[in-house]
């Protein structure tokens, strides 16, 4: 570990040998922290907290803080966060609470912007991309591959599914599908995310499938149910493609909020 001489690191943390630790920082006696991580100026991490190889926080992150959350009792909770994340400036991220399964999960190669709040409980996935000041209450879940613009906001207990997008300044109040665009206070749906499908190799005949599969969940006049139903038939007319198409079904018939309409 090479630290800083202003920074303070109890003994008892577990911080690999390669690990850089900036000018004023306070690491606490719960901490694991994996080989080839960075840790800029003024980083407080704290509670029980793992943390991967290959993660960068730069300056005044408070990471593994008391949940937000008036229940919190100082339950043994904990945050898990993978490998290769970038957590720009003045990011906060809270333990999980007793009430919401007592963790809290960040998965491998996100790129989370300055002051991005992730609140106790949530579960976030690979790849995805949070803009600055974009906020998750507790309990909520991204899939991988999510994006969402800045200032946008996520209500409590929503998900947001694999390769969805919420324009900057979304105000998420219901489960936003799989390759859904949505976008506006409240947040509404505005076709499939084809570009970020394109960008991550996604064949032309399944972006089609999805076009079609987005028509039969908003634009058909089908109940969730009966849309359901139909996306299962195209899926099984679409042997190919069936996982992607699955995959929406199957959050739709899943959803505890609702969908955004």
């Amino acid at each position: 570990m090479r630290a800083h001489a202003s920074s303070i690191v109890d003994p008892a943390a577990e911080v690999a040998e390669d690990v850089e630790i900036g000018p004023y920082c306070v690491i606490g006696p719960r901490v694991t922290i994996g080989a080839g991580s960075v840790v800029g100026p003024h980083v407080i991490i704290g509670g029980r907290t793992t943390i991967g190889r290959n993660n960068h926080f730069f300056s005044f992150c408070a990471i593994g803080g008391v949940p937000q959350d008036k229940k919190y009792a100082g339950e043994d909770t904990e945050l898990v966060i993978g490998d290769g994340n970038t957590l720009r400036e003045s990011c906060t991220i809270s333990l999980g609470t007793a009430g919401g399964g007592g963790v809290t999960s960040i998965g491998a190669d996100n790129w989370i912007m300055a002051s991005v709040h992730i609140a106790h409980d949530c579960v976030v996935g690979d790849h995805t991309i949070l803009a600055n000041n974009a906020t998750l209450a507790g309990h909520v879940t991204l899939g991988d591959w999510v994006i969402l613009g800045g200032m946008t906001a996520v209500h409590q207990f929503c998900s947001v599914g694999t390769h969805a997008m919420a324009a900057g300044g979304s105000i998420v109040l219901r489960d936003v599908p799989p390759y859904v665009i949505c976008s506006g206070n409240p947040a509404e749906p505005h076709g499939i995310n084809s570009e970020g499908l394109k960008r991550r190799g996604v064949d032309a005949e399944t972006i089609n499938l999805l076009r079609r599969a987005y028509k039969t969940l908003y634009r058909d006049g089908l109940t969730a149910a009966d849309a359901v139903n139909a996306l299962s038939s195209l899926s099984e007319q679409n042997p190919s493609s069936a996982g992607a198409i699955d995959a929406l079904k199957n959050f739709v018939q899943n959803s505890q909020r609702g969908i955004v309409r």
